[in-house]
C-alpha cells in the first residue's frame, strides 16, 4: 500500500524521476548527497518503498526500546551502541558482518547544516566492510533521484573524494544554501 502511494506522491505529483538503477547487492553503503533538509528522510522513505528493497539505516541503541523498537527496526534501523570504547566505524562493520542484507544509507555530510567537508566514515565502513558505494543524488531543482555508478574506494581516500564528490557537482538540496558545494 505504501508503495502506491509513494509512487503516486513522489512520481506523479511531485514529478520526480529515477535515474539510473539501484545495484541488485546484498550489501552497499549509500551515500546520499547533498543532506540539507528533514525532507531527505521521506524521499528516502518514499523512494525506498518505490524501489521495493531493503534500505537501513543506524539509530542509537537507546531508540529501540520495548515500546518504540518495531517501529524503527520496521523503517529499516539498526540499533548502535555508541556509549564506551566501541568505535563507531567498527560497530557498524559489525552489523554488516552479522547480516546477510545491510545496505546503509548515509549522508556524507553528518548534517543538515552547511560543512565544509564531508565526514569519512563512511567509506572506511565501506573499506573495512569490503563492499561498494552506492553514490545517490537528491537533486530538488531538477527533481531527481540519480543513481551513480557504483563505487569502490581504494587506497588513495583523498583522490576517491575528490572522484565521488563530483558526481554531485551542480545538484540542489531542498535548502541549497546548505550544500556542501555551495560554500
Amino acid at each position: 500500500m505504501f508503495h502506491f502511494f509513494s509512487k503516486l506522491i513522489l512520481l506523479k505529483i511531485f514529478k520526480w524521476k529515477v535515474v539510473g538503477k539501484f545495484p541488485k547487492l546484498p550489501k552497499c553503503i549509500i551515500a546520499v548527497a547533498p543532506h540539507t533538509s528533514n525532507y531527505d528522510f521521506m524521499v528516502g522513505l518514499m523512494i525506498r518503498s518505490i524501489l521495493r528493497e531493503e534500505i537501513n539505516y543506524v539509530g542509537k541503541k537507546e531508540l529501540f526500546n520495548p515500546l518504540t523498537s518495531w517501529f524503527f527496526v520496521g523503517l529499516g534501523g539498526a540499533p548502535l551502541n555508541r556509549k564506551g570504547n566501541q568505535n563507531v566505524v567498527e560497530g557498524i562493520v559489525n552489523i554488516y558482518n552479522s547480516r546477510e542484507i545491510f545496505r546503509l544509507a548515509i549522508a556524507p555530510e553528518g548534517t543538515r547544516k552547511p560543512v565544509k567537508k564531508w565526514k569519512s566514515g563512511f567509506y572506511y565502513i565501506a573499506k573495512e566492510a569490503n563492499i561498494p558505494i552506492q553514490l545517490v543524488a537528491f537533486d530538488y531543482l531538477k527533481r531527481e533521484i540519480i543513481f551513480h555508478p557504483l563505487f569502490t574506494p581504494t587506497d588513495d581516500v583523498k583522490q576517491d573524494f575528490i572522484k565521488m564528490k563530483n558526481y554531485f557537482k551542480g545538484v540542489k538540496g531542498k535548502i541549497p544554501e546548505n550544500g556542501i558545494f555551495n560554500l
